[in-house]
């Protein structure tokens, strides 16, 4: 590629914060923050920091086109598998993952406050325009 503009095409490096999110989802959880997802020009990478008190749990949802990643920095719970009827423990160190097309959920109900870091990569375009919380008409540049 020598001799093309290669640095127009790229992306700078950037520093995002968790206590800064460009939007917040409650589909997730009351504290479900969406630091790096397309709405900042990351379309492959997703990364949420999400905040779930006890007895809170996620909407029951599906990531047609994505993998679910989930690594639990603080406390314990359970993520459902709907698609499966099953129910699986995790507790801070855990790593959830969900298969594409997998319903579930992740639950709070140990009685502690569940903290994690993750999401769906690719980003979960068609369940993030659903929700509006991207045009209908975005596509990665």
């Amino acid at each position: 590629m020598r001799g093309s503009n290669v640095q127009e095409r790229l992306v700078a490096i950037r520093v995002f914060h968790r206590d800064r999110p460009s939007l917040r989802l409650p589909l997730i959880s009351k504290d479900a923050r969406f630091v790096i997802w397309p709405g900042v020009d990351a379309w492959e990478a997703n990364l949420n920091y999400v905040r779930m008190e006890p007895g809170e749990e996620n909407v029951p949802h599906v990531h047609t086109l994505s993998e679910d990643t989930i690594f639990i920095l603080e406390g314990a719970g359970t993520i459902h598998d709907y698609t499966n009827d099953i129910q699986l423990p995790f507790h801070a160190g855990c790593v959830v993952h969900v298969p594409v097309g997998v319903k579930h959920a992740v639950k709070a109900n140990s009685g502690v406050t569940v903290v994690s870091v993750g999401g769906p990569a690719p980003a979960d375009v068609p369940l993030l325009k659903a929700l509006k919380a991207l045009p209908a008409d975005a596509e990665p540049r």
